[in-house]
Parts: structure tokens; sequence; C-alpha cells
């Protein structure tokens, strides 16, 4: 693994301590990126491989609105999780996110940002009891997950270096074809003016 890339904690730092509220809250304090990798663990086999690609999106989304903390950050504040939401088309919001975590006993009252965790748990509808006591997997797992998120890490970037020369060859296309109207409205000005 490289030096950029997160390295697995010791067995004994990797499980989370306390009662499963404050395994929560200690997991919610983690970055975005191992909040996503504890989560894609946690349910690897049951939706996590087919949806490794969409929640890596969601850590480069909520990475890029992170304002103040980028990829250290671990949480957003209402505003820009509301940015986040709009950004994927979702129809719900924060405070119905949040009363939704609330009825299923993760959170108290006065939560006023979002952790990465809360909207994955909810989007997938993950038990997150279960999540906060999942095992984190071992050596070998933890490293095949790893080379697989850095596929699709890299097909995220190679699909938006994609994205980004498609844009730029529209933009380009528009403007040799403003320069061509131009040309010819320019051409027939001047037959117009020979006839004349």
């Amino acid at each position: 693994l490289s030096p950029n890339k997160p390295q697995r904690p010791s067995h004994s730092k990797m499980a989370l301590q306390g009662t499963n509220i404050q395994k929560l809250e200690e997991l919610a304090k983690k970055p975005h990126k191992e909040q996503a990798i504890w989560f894609l663990n946690a349910f690897w086999t049951d939706f996590g491989e087919r949806e490794a690609e969409k929640i890596w999106q969601y850590v480069h989304k909520f990475t890029s609105l992170d304002l103040q903390n980028g990829a250290s950050g671990y949480e957003l504040d209402e505003l820009n999780a509301h940015r986040f939401l709009e950004s994927f088309g979702e129809t719900m919001t924060v405070r119905e996110m949040r009363e939704t975590l609330r009825s299923k006993g993760a959170i108290g009252d006065k939560v006023k940002a979002v952790p990465l965790i809360h909207y994955l748990s909810i989007r997938y509808d993950a038990d997150w009891q279960l999540l906060v006591n999942a095992p984190q997997g071992k050596q070998e797992d933890v490293v095949e997950a790893m080379k697989k998120l850095e596929e699709v890490q890299a097909a995220v970037r190679e699909s938006e270096a994609r994205s980004q020369a498609s844009k730029e060859a529209a933009r380009e296309a528009k403007a040799r074809e403003a320069a061509a109207k131009a040309a010819e409205a320019e051409a027939k000005a001047r037959e117009a003016a020979a006839l004349a």
C-alpha cells in the first residue's frame, strides 16, 4: 500500500469501544473515507461490493463540500449536507434524515452536523448497531478490499477525465460552429453587397 492510502490499523484499534451509541459516535468522528471503508467492510457481501463506486462518489462529494477540513473532515454542516443531498437527487431532507436516525435510537436531539456514516446508514437502510459491531476483516480481506477500492477510485477518476474531455470537446465544437456561422453570415453579406 502506498503511503497516501489508509493503512490497516492494529487489531486493538480497529474495534470501536463503549456502548453501541458511543461506538457510532466514535465512528462518526473518523474521516469521511474511513467511515466509508468501515461501512463497506460491514456490508460488503450484502450490498457493499455492488455499491462501492457510488459510495466512493459520496466520499468525494463530502470531501469537496467540507470546506474547512476536506479529506480529514468527518461531517458536513447542515447547509452543505443539503447541498450533498441535492447533488445526488435525494428527496429526503437533512431534517428527515435526522428524524429517521432518532427514531432508530442512533442520535440524540441536538445533532446539527451530518457525518457520512449517518447518511449511508439511512440511504442503505443499514442496521447501525450491526454496523458499529461489524468485524473489519482479516488482513488479506482488507488488502483485497483496498485493492478493489483503488480500482473503483481509478475508474471514477477515468470517468471524470472522460467527462471533462467530452465537455471540452463540446465547447470547442460550439466555438467552431459559431465561427462557421459568422463566416457564412459575412460571406452572405459580401455577396449581397456585391450584387447591390
